[in-house]
């Protein structure tokens, strides 16, 4: 019975003890800016997060969008040179390796041994737009520059996130810290459904006002690039591409056979499925990618 007793009086001194822990607050944790090149960003605890393995092909692989990599490749070396350049807006078709091209970039140019200050890349999630303010705020006093990633950016009817981008885009009194650029994607060219954009001039007092303030948050982005849908050369190339770089050794009318009916079961043509087609062939021949 006393055995009893005593192990319920433990088990209570523990949980106890358990809930006076959770009500003490966190300690603060530290920001290594030299502990990886790729970061994600956790709003909740102001962390950056290191990421050692980043998932990410090299720019060579990234056919079809030759023009907009070479303006994104550009527009990035000036930046991590230290000269002027544009917040970005990858816009258009799913699949076209808008975000592929984000990290590659990044890869290319890191490795630049005569870059004036490391260049970093850190991702941000879309439901974390709001703590961008706090997330520069952090950066501007760093030696290294960085790029602020947001893939799959949009805003939806009564979402309001969108005045948050608006400010830390503007960059306020302070202004965008010079180290910090932000390159985002989306499907859609003005980060608003066509609906949300038709609700708010239906209902507002002033349509054309509403909607104006709501369209021109693209307009923060210096750079617009826009990805469209890929012809069946270029998605060819792609296939191609790939499976000449991991040494697939396929025979070419029998790749073009089969990487078009891929393409057909999917009902598209894009970066994406090419990349997946190989991941199917790949595995039929029994080799690692």
């Amino acid at each position: 019975m006393q055995d009893e007793t005593a192990r319920q009086i433990l088990a209570e001194l523990s949980r106890l003890s358990r809930a006076v822990e959770a009500l003490a607050p966190s300690l603060p944790v530290t920001n290594d800016f030299d502990a990886a090149a790729c970061f994600v960003w956790d709003a909740d605890k102001h962390y950056l997060a290191p990421v050692t393995r980043p998932n990410r092909i090299e720019i060579s692989l990234i056919r079809g969008v030759d023009h907009v990599r070479d303006i994104l490749v550009d527009n990035t070396r000036r930046f991590a040179h230290g000269l002027p350049a544009n917040n970005v807006l990858l816009w258009g078709a799913r699949g076209m390796g808008k975000s592929s091209l984000v990290k590659a970039v990044h890869a290319a140019l890191a490795a630049d041994a005569d870059l004036p200050a490391p260049l970093k890349l850190i991702e941000i999630h879309r439901e974390d737009i709001n703590s961008l303010p706090a997330l520069m705020g952090l950066l501007r006093p760093a030696q290294a520059r960085f790029i602020l990633f947001c893939d799959d950016l949009s805003f939806d009817h009564d979402d309001t996130d969108y005045k948050s981008l608006k400010a830390a885009l503007d960059g306020g009194i302070e202004g965008r810290p010079d180290n910090v650029l932000l390159y985002a994607t989306s499907n859609r060219r003005h980060l608003l459904s066509r609906d949300m954009i038709e609700n708010e001039r239906s209902t507002a007092i002033n349509p054309s006002e509403t909607v104006e303030e709501k369209v021109s948050l693209s307009d923060r982005f210096g750079l617009w690039l826009g990805f469209h849908k890929c012809s069946q050369d270029d998605y060819l190339e792609m296939v191609s591409g790939y499976a000449a770089h991991f040494e697939l050794g396929s025979d070419p009318e029998t790749l073009r056979s089969e990487a078009l009916e891929w393409s057909t079961t999917r009902g598209a043509r894009s970066g994406r499925v090419a990349w997946q087609f190989i991941q199917d062939l790949a595995g039929r021949l029994g080799k690692n990618i």
